[in-house]
């Protein structure tokens, strides 16, 4: 039975009705949630009944019971962990997702959403100034972006040495050597891991988290056999980048495959201020980010990308003699191109938050969240007894207090105190509070509120 129109009505209208409700409240609304799991389950009720429920009900009673368990991560005070807002063309075309239900996976089939994913790929290559042509997929977020990125490597750098491990396996070929800068981002390591690739190489970074150029030289003149090097675009604690330009070059010259997680400093390239960081990532092979970061899409959006497409969808692809394929081989579906068959249309709210800004628009996104980050940065560092850790160059602040029990004693305050969240960390040996600023509408006036509540919750403690 296929339900009445009005049905879909009532309950999209409750819908809408929760989510005005929730994003009027985020500006005053105390950041942290109000209930725990347990006190959710009980308003949820624990019991599945018997009877139907009406579709509207299920809608406005299941806001009413989880809304107090909720975080306020959309709020632009919201620093914790790497994690963007929502821009609102991006929310409205994630409802039109939704809606639209299209299992994104054959453009023959669904070629109106797989039209605006393709051009959302195309324009990101074009704003992070990364190679035309370049193939791009649509993932969960950086972790599958990686695992994605990372195995076109896996398979390239083998075929390269004559092994082909889609149909040999990994048994008993060549090992890949994958090396790692001392701080870079524990997923890159899941990835490996999840490739059956083992342990990455571990070499030196410096104080800011960038990988060491010469001992990465040296570790590549160890082995020649098939290598990956990773390189990061955006330390977690510092917002540091990697030196690409030699790093790239001596990587190269050893014949390594050469990926970039820039989950959230990839951007970077986006504005002219901030591109200089990014110098020469250009030439690496692959790269990962996220739209739900610093571009501020709702969960979840990954973007992998490749330089040659080939090798993106020799790792990736299938067939299946039920599947309308593509005729051109110039356009690889949606699916060649990542892990999954079935997914949704993830990447239509990265088109609409890209159209409804414009190419400035992003570049003054990029550039208002650094200035707001250089604001944080300079108005902590005058609260007494805060040190503000690392050269801030990016949209990662790292502060911390004579001692880690000072310093925890000091985040507990703040994340109680509800007006501003910043997270914690262990960095150099030492407890921190990293405030990362990835939220579209963090701007001066919020990063002031931010700098009023740190300094309340400092005099507390």
């Amino acid at each position: 039975m296929h339900p009445d129109p009005d049905v879909f009505a009532r309950a999209l209208d409750a819908a809408a009705d929760s989510a005005r409700s929730w994003l009027a409240a985020l500006d005053e609304r105390p950041i942290p949630p109000r209930a725990g799991i347990e006190d959710v389950k009980d308003a949820l009720g624990r019991e599945l009944a018997d009877d139907a429920t009406d579709a509207e009900a299920v809608v406005r009673d299941l806001a009413i019971a989880v809304e107090p368990g909720l975080m306020g991560m959309p709020s632009a005070r919201f620093y914790g962990w790497v994690i963007g807002g929502t821009q609102p063309a991006a929310l409205a075309a994630d409802w039109l997702v939704s809606a639209w239900d299209q299992n994104t996976a054959l453009r023959a089939v669904t070629p109106g959403v797989v039209a605006a994913e393709e051009l959302a790929g195309e324009w990101i290559v074009d704003l992070l100034g990364l190679p035309a042509g370049s193939d791009v997929g649509f993932v969960t977020g950086a972790t599958v972006a990686n695992f994605t990125c990372l195995a076109a490597a896996r398979d390239a750098v083998l075929r390269d040495v004559g092994w082909d491990a889609s149909i040999q396996g990994l048994a008993g070929g060549p090992r890949v050597r994958v090396i790692v800068g001392e701080e870079r981002h524990d997923t890159v390591d899941h990835a490996v891991r999840m490739l059956g690739l083992g342990a990455p190489v571990v070499v030196p970074a410096d104080d800011q988290g960038r990988i060491d150029v010469a001992a990465l030289e040296a570790e590549l003149a160890v082995d020649h056999g098939p290598t990956i090097v990773v390189l990061q675009a955006g330390n977690l604690h510092s917002g540091a980048f990697d030196d690409f330009g030699p790093a790239i070059a001596a990587a190269h010259l050893a014949g390594a495959w050469v990926h970039v997680d820039g989950a959230f400093g990839l951007w970077a390239a986006a504005s002219p201020r901030s591109r200089p960081l990014v110098a020469h990532v250009e030439r690496a092979d692959s790269w990962a980010t996220d739209a739900h970061k610093t571009l501020s899409v709702p969960y979840d959006c990954g973007i992998a990308i490749v330089a040659d497409p080939a090798a993106l969808r020799a790792a990736m692809g299938m067939t299946a003699t039920y599947l309308s394929r593509t005729a051109s081989s110039d356009h690889a579906d949606p699916h060649d191109r990542v892990p999954e068959l079935s997914r949704r249309a993830r990447g239509v709210p990265t088109y609409a938050a890209l159209r409804a800004m414009g190419r400035d628009g992003v570049a003054a996104l990029v550039d208002r969240l650094t200035d707001a980050a250089a604001a944080l940065a300079a108005g902590l560092s005058r609260l007494p007894g805060v040190e503000v850790l690392g050269d801030v160059v990016f949209t990662q602040v790292c502060v911390a207090r004579a001692d880690d029990a000072a310093t925890d004693a000091w985040a507990d305050a703040l994340r109680a105190d509800g007006v501003a969240f910043a997270s914690s960390s262990h960095w150099h040996g030492r407890s921190v509070l990293r405030f990362s600023v990835s939220n579209w509408g963090t701007d001066a006036a919020q990063a002031e509120r931010t700098l009023g509540a740190a300094a309340s919750a400092l005099a507390q403690v």
